[in-house]
């Protein structure tokens, strides 16, 4: 149910909660330590940056660290600018009429499963991610 843009998206801002306070990181660091490729990161984290989940610097010593605390920062808020979840709250079989009033065969399965997949969304937290959160390279070294 996640996409890989919204994996990359998670996994970018998992390792930026891990920096230092006021540090920032590059894009093609983040890529290379979440092994996603570095010109659609940057892409990625720019959204992100307009999203207000990060804050960027341009420079030497800038690059990208999170806007806020990432206790705060829900998985809903990284994945609704990245993957664009709440689309899913349309009818699974594409109707334009499907209510609760008038459902279509899948409407209780499919919102029941909804519900649950976007209060998981809503419960954790990227600082959640980061305390378990571990960088490609040394993915890579483990292997």
């Amino acid at each position: 149910m996640i996409s890989k843009t919204g994996i990359h998206a998670l996994q970018a801002l998992a390792a930026l909660a891990q920096l230092s306070n006021g540090a920032y990181a590059g894009a093609a660091d983040l890529a290379d330590t979440t092994g996603a490729p570095r010109n659609y990161l940057g892409k990625l984290l720019k959204a992100l940056s307009r999203a207000g989940l990060v804050e960027s610097q341009k420079g030497r010593g800038g690059g990208f660290r999170l806007a806020k605390d990432p206790a705060r920062i829900t998985l809903l808020d990284v994945m609704e600018p990245a993957a664009r979840v709440t689309r899913w709250t349309g009818c699974f079989m594409g109707r334009p009429t499907c209510s609760n009033e008038s459902p279509c065969v899948l409407h209780d399965r499919w919102r029941t499963a909804r519900d649950a997949y976007f209060q998981f969304l809503k419960a954790t937290t990227v600082a959640d991610l980061a305390t378990q959160f571990i960088p490609n390279s040394r993915r890579r070294e483990e292997k």
